[in-house]
């Protein structure tokens, strides 16, 4: 009697063995609480489980750890994450993937909401990426098209204001995008830098003291975790907001072109799904994000009184 049960216990623990092997474990590595940064997160699990990947179906294990927009704690939170051995690491937006490629070389990486490796300093001397860094990247030639999309909507514009992090180096490339653009459109552009969300309202309200006709909210961290503030003061002085990302459009701006943050999100995770079900790397690279649109924020527009063409897409 005895050995039959101490027979079954080994059954059930092999069988739980089994079960576990079966169990896909990815971290997630998150920099801020965002609702622009939550839907290339929700985009990411989505396309897992339409690969039938999911917690609910007990073959997905999620490790999920949020910086809180503290540099500190990410790389703790990454050391964590590290620690458990997943079978890969999603990171979202640029700092938890510099993060991650710095603190492993053996767990594969998959990043979303992040700039080209070259442009985020993760390319080596031969201009090669990270051997274990995949995912969806952008570029910054959608800066061109941005300031266009001003340039078209408010045709009388001369004066543009925005805001750039020091810190990320995507954000300074794209200032440098912006400020050429500008220059041959005959537009000035007038930028204060901010490296935390506490200078934000200060810094905008003196830009807004320089009479600008519009602000351009760039693709940051601090634009991210701050942009109720920058909504609300080029609100109250009557000056639109325009910027690349659709989930500032949903959060306050009048319009924008770039990429869909679901979407990015959702690519990425479609990328990750084919290498936790093949258990390879073979034929994944980082990739081009392939949905941008121009939106525009219904609410804005009619206070601005400006109509936009069927090229845009009305966003809530």
């Amino acid at each position: 009697m005895r050995f039959l049960k101490y027979f079954f216990l080994l059954l059930l623990t092999g069988c739980s063995q089994q079960r576990s092997g079966n169990v896909a474990v990815v971290g997630f590595l998150d920099l801020l609480e965002d609702e622009t940064l939550a839907q290339a997160r929700k985009g990411f699990f989505v396309a897992l489980k339409e690969n039938g990947l999911s917690d609910s179906l007990h073959n997905l294990k999620i490790i999920y750890r949020n910086a809180h927009g503290d540099q500190p704690t990410l790389l703790q939170a990454c050391d964590y994450l590290v620690s458990q051995s997943p079978d890969l690491i999603a990171t979202n937006p640029t700092l938890p993937t510099i993060v991650a490629v710095q603190k492993t070389k053996a767990i594969p990486v998959f990043m979303m909401v992040s700039p080209r490796p070259d442009l985020s300093g993760l390319t080596d001397k031969k201009g090669n990426a990270p051997a274990n860094l995949f995912g969806v990247y952008e570029t910054l030639d959608y800066i061109d098209t941005s300031v266009m999309l001003i340039h078209s909507v408010l045709p009388s514009v001369k004066k543009i204001g925005t805001t750039f992090n020091q810190s990320e180096p995507q954000s300074v490339m794209a200032l440098k995008k912006i400020e050429n653009r500008c220059a041959a459109l005959g537009i000035e552009i007038v930028s204060q830098p901010v490296n935390n969300s506490s200078e934000t309202q200060l810094v905008v309200a003196a830009l807004l003291n320089k009479n600008i006709d519009a602000f351009f909210a760039l693709p940051d961290n601090v634009v991210f975790a701050s942009f109720e503030v920058i909504a609300k003061s080029c609100g109250d002085k009557k000056v639109p907001v325009f910027t690349s990302e659709e989930g500032l459009v949903k959060r306050g701006a009048l319009a924008a072109f770039g990429a869909d943050m679901y979407q990015w999100g959702h690519q990425a995770g479609m990328q990750a799904a084919q290498f936790l079900k093949s258990k390879s790397t073979e034929g994944l690279k980082p990739e081009i994000v392939k949905v941008r649109r121009k939106v525009y924020n219904a609410g804005q527009a009619k206070l601005y009184q400006i109509n936009f063409d069927s090229d845009f897409i009305a966003v809530r």
